[in-house]
């Protein structure tokens, strides 16, 4: 009889401790940020805009928010936090669910390098899923990722831009079978080593206006339909 309380024991206590097979695999970044912007919460007379995105997005929504004042209000939710975690989808869930959305311009995909472009397909259709819940009515635009250039010789792309492409054509085949809108903010940068600042990610001053231009001008079409 003892021996089977062990047996029993020790069975239990390996349920526990052993991860369930269908969980997600979890890759992060040394460090995780999260930063959301919501203004505008006592304007009721304007359509609200988000922007999800990443630091790229960070740069230029000021310039978008300039750009279409007066005519939208605009918030960003732009995170460290990629396809294949499923955190990321919380942090969607969780901004989304407080404040109602007329128009989401989204995009993910220069983080999560520790995920394969397999698990980032598997992935999007969730992210969509929980944006279209979130917000059934609002239209949606999706944002192709941009280059990537070697960091002080920004004259040349970096191995992870054959990435941001494989990603970029995965993310437009997803989008055209679902009827959503695509900014290609991918072909505006890719021949523009100049607008890039010297870590070869982010943009100085002119890619940033640039980025942020494209983008109002396609939310303020949408605006306009």
């Amino acid at each position: 009889m003892k021996a089977s309380w062990c047996m029993l024991l020790c069975v239990t206590l390996g349920a526990m401790i052993a991860p369930a097979a269908n969980a997600p695999r979890i890759v992060r970044e040394e460090i995780e940020w999260l930063d959301v912007w919501v203004p505008g919460n006592s304007v009721k007379n304007l359509p609200r805009v988000l922007l999800i995105g990443d630091s790229i997005t960070r740069g230029y929504y000021k310039e978008v928010e300039d750009r279409l004042k007066g005519k939208v209000t605009v918030a960003r939710l732009t995170t460290s936090k990629s396809l294949g975690d499923p955190a990321f989808i919380d942090e969607v869930r969780l901004i989304m669910g407080q404040t109602k959305f007329d128009i989401v311009h989204f995009n993910n995909g220069l983080h999560g390098w520790g995920y394969t472009e397999e698990e980032y397909a598997a992935a999007l259709p969730e992210l969509l899923a929980a944006i279209r819940k979130s917000a059934p009515k609002a239209q949606l635009v999706w944002a192709m990722t941009t280059p990537v250039r070697t960091a002080d010789r920004i004259e040349q792309f970096d191995a992870k831009t054959e990435r941001v492409k494989a990603r970029n054509v995965i993310a437009d085949e997803i989008m055209k079978k679902e009827g959503i809108m695509v900014n290609d903010l991918y072909s505006l940068l890719k021949d523009k080593s100049d607008w890039y600042s010297r870590d070869g990610v982010h943009l100085n001053a002119n890619g940033t206006k640039a980025l942020g231009a494209q983008v109002a001008e396609m939310l303020g079409m949408l605006k306009a339909e």
